[in-house]
């Protein structure tokens, strides 16, 4: 490689008379001698200093630390509640305010990312989170709950859209795996903090833990503030290349245009990955929120239900790393489409375990539709870019995540219903209907037709 980006070198001398034409491809740095496409990690380096994947590090460790608010709160609801000396039902709605402000969040947090880079947003986002689950220590009525689980709960939004799009724009060639990466972390970062939380939640204790937890959020927030940062406008140089600006090899994120979000929304592909992440979300959920309730239903011994309960984020934290690699390698569309109906499908064969009282069957199904549904997290964000090109990747999959509220609000209020009325099995079975139904509605989506892509897919990743 020679020095600089290749620039200064081509005004130099006459490609026709001197040297052989590797030579100029040699002067560029986006370029992969080997693969003849687009040598991203090497330009990243240039850029940063250090690798990429010290990027992902800083926001898997982000997406770990503030973790605890979305998978510790039922460990520390019961000491608040005593401390309060107020019953359990008055807390529910904390953690539907966090659902509401986590997701809702996350679009303006994307649109300033977008235009501004994540460093100052991330420093609110430590503030928030950090001092939120602090001043749960000290908090004396349940308003101030509500207030400052809803505050940490932005900041949770923040964290979250910008550590998913550290991924979409330095890893253009691996976002499926890289998204995985850290969207696993989000899930089971929580299980190092558990055990702590588990044993020290009582009413003399949990203050000191929930001031604890709330420093670790705020300093590896900070970290991450510190270390983050978006690659430049053409950070790859690809308006420079020797040959002439074909696009043949790069990512898809990089080969189209870019979309606004008001032009992202005027296609009806955006509305269907809408309508399929409300599908998904819910069927996840579901099964999330319910599965211990579900497996008593049919009468199954108490460890079914808390093998079921405990294992269930384990495979939903490595199910996302290993089918958001998959994504990357394979028809992404395809990749989706065969996961989704197979979540469905395990979760309809949960009804038949449950009524033969097949205890290791029971939560063998909990495990395998986890860990096909779960990769909703990965699959929809990598779409996103793919079709809707990187640049503008924060708000524009912001907008989608709000679909989580949609699958929230069905499996909670939307499934108390359907549970009343019709039972378990009909509201469970509804759920494998919808993730099934979802995976094809997958088979119907393809790029905008103005997106300039030349494929449906992405290049397969090296």
């Amino acid at each position: 490689m020679g020095d600089g980006d290749g620039n200064g070198d081509d005004t130099e001398s006459d490609p026709v008379d001197e040297g052989p034409e590797t030579d100029a491809v040699d002067r560029d740095p986006a370029v992969d001698e080997a693969g003849g496409g687009v040598d991203y990690a090497g330009r990243a380096s240039e850029i940063l200093g250090f690798s990429r994947w010290w990027q992902i590090a800083a926001a898997a460790g982000m997406m770990a630390a503030v973790s605890p608010y979305q998978y510790v709160w039922s460990s520390i609801e019961q000491p608040l509640a005593e401390n309060l000396d107020i019953a359990l039902p008055a807390l529910g709605a904390v953690f539907s305010f966090y659902v509401v402000f986590q997701s809702l969040s996350q679009f303006p947090a994307g649109k300033w990312r977008d235009s501004r880079g994540p460093g100052a947003l991330t420093f609110l986002a430590a503030l928030l989170a950090g001092g939120g689950y602090v001043g749960l220590a000290y908090a004396t009525a349940v308003w101030q709950l509500y207030v400052l689980y809803s505050l940490g709960a932005i900041g949770v939004g923040i964290v979250y859209t910008v550590a998913v799009n550290t991924a979409v724009k330095w890893f253009p060639d691996r976002t499926g795996l890289t998204t995985g990466i850290g969207t696993m972390a989000f899930a089971g970062g929580s299980a190092l903090v558990v055990p702590y939380v588990r044993a020290n939640a009582t009413q003399a204790a949990y203050s000191d833990v929930l001031r604890n937890v709330g420093l670790g959020i705020l300093v590896v927030t900070l970290v991450g503030a510190f270390l983050l940062r978006d690659p430049p406008d053409d950070w790859l140089g690809l308006e420079d290349r020797p040959d002439g600006g074909s696009d043949e090899g790069l990512a898809a994120s990089l080969r189209g245009r870019a979309y606004t979000t008001r032009e992202m929304l005027s296609t009806w592909q955006f509305w269907l990955l809408y309508a399929m992440f409300v599908a998904t979300a819910a069927a996840d959920l579901i099964v999330i929120a319910n599965v211990v309730r579900f497996a008593e239903q049919f009468g199954l011994a108490a460890v079914v239900a808390t093998a079921s309960a405990t294992l269930l984020p384990v495979a939903a934290g490595v199910s996302r790393m290993i089918l958001g690699e998959a994504s990357d390698r394979f028809d992404r569309k395809w990749v989706m489409a065969v996961s989704f109906v197979l979540a469905g499908a395990f979760r309809l064969g949960l009804i038949g375990a449950g009524r033969t009282g097949s205890g290791v069957v029971f939560v063998a199904l909990v495990l395998a539709a986890m860990f096909f549904s779960s990769p909703l997290y990965v699959y929809f964000p990598s779409m996103i870019a793919d079709y809707y090109g990187a640049r503008n990747s924060s708000g524009n999959y912001a907008v989608l995540y709000t679909a989580k509220v949609g699958g929230g609000v069905f499996a909670g209020t939307v499934t108390g219903y359907l549970v009343a009325a019709f039972g378990w099995v009909p509201t469970f079975a509804l759920g494998g209907a919808l993730a099934i139904a979802a995976g094809v509605a997958a088979l119907l989506l393809r790029p905008p037709s103005d997106a300039g892509l030349g494929t449906e897919t992405p290049a397969p990743a090296d």
